[in-house]
């Protein structure tokens, strides 16, 4: 039998090239129509983008995404526990819990605990025999950053629990008999053996979920939570340059989001090992 050669001819994909060239062209269209606009105004960016006020204000955003997500991540896992829970009250209670802070939005929820002094003018705290051991204006004890920092955390709570519930569901149940048969009890079995098994599953969303709490502080300027956005509304509140101080927000919220969406990576790899590789997708 002959054997001949045969010439392998690599499949052309025009389409793919000419949908490349026109995304590309329209993008470049755009981006020399933005910066030729004269109310973009590069120069006043550049001046206002590293000023001690608005960095002081990116720190803040910061600090009340991590604070909000940390409190928010441990809410949700008791939450999600609760949610899992054979007691029916418990049960409930989760589940109302969920239920009001996500058919409330984040906005009115900031609104509402920034202006609680309206519903309650002080807080005091008595004890029996003792009087008032603490007695303070609602307004001195609830600040605009604690008022950001409630409603960012309990909001944060409803939409985790959900995510931390998923992501214990997807732990085989076998596990957690089989961990009870060793004889360990249910919250150690939850910390050893269900949680990071459920991990892989949970980060993923819980990544977004920073992402969108890192933009959704910018809500509490509403309130003057000393946020960037804040900081921004009050320096183009005085000199009229909207578009180019609302340019510098978007840099910085592009910059935090791109080195939050890098720690993601890492973290997702190091809970997937064994289970996912980057380059080589699900085994």
């Amino acid at each position: 039998m002959e054997i001949t050669s045969v010439r392998a001819v690599p499949v052309r994909h025009y389409g793919r090239w000419v949908t490349a060239a026109v995304l590309f062209a329209v993008a470049a269209l755009f981006l020399v129509t933005l910066l030729r606009s004269p109310n973009l105004e590069p120069a006043t960016i550049g001046s206002y983008l590293f000023k001690d006020y608005v960095l002081r204000g990116v720190g803040v955003t910061l600090a009340l995404t991590g604070v909000a997500m940390v409190l928010g991540t441990a809410g949700a896992i008791v939450l999600a526990v609760l949610r899992l829970s054979a007691n029916p009250v418990l049960r409930g209670f989760a589940w109302s819990f969920i239920w009001f802070f996500r058919g409330t939005p984040l906005l009115v929820q900031i609104i509402f605990w920034g202006f609680l002094g309206a519903l309650f003018p002080r807080i005091t705290v008595a004890l029996p025999g003792l009087g008032a051991v603490f007695d303070q204006p609602t307004s001195v004890v609830i600040s605009g950053t604690t008022a950001a920092v409630l409603a960012l955390s309990l909001n944060e709570m409803a939409y985790a629990a959900e995510i931390v519930r998923g992501g214990l569901l997807a732990v085989d149940r076998g596990q957690t008999e089989a961990a009870h048969a060793l004889g360990m009890p249910p919250g150690l079995t939850l910390r050893r053996i269900v949680l990071p098994q459920a991990m892989r599953v949970i980060i993923p969303p819980m990544g977004n979920e920073t992402i969108t709490m890192l933009k959704s502080t910018a809500l509490v300027s509403v309130i003057a939570g000393r946020d960037l956005m804040t900081v921004v509304q009050g320096v183009y509140g005085g000199n009229y340059k909207v578009i180019p101080l609302l340019v510098v927000a978007a840099l910085w919220y592009l910059a935090l989001v791109s080195v939050l969406s890098v720690g993601q990576y890492f973290v997702e790899r190091r809970f997937g090992r064994g289970v996912t590789n980057p380059r080589e997708g699900l085994r």
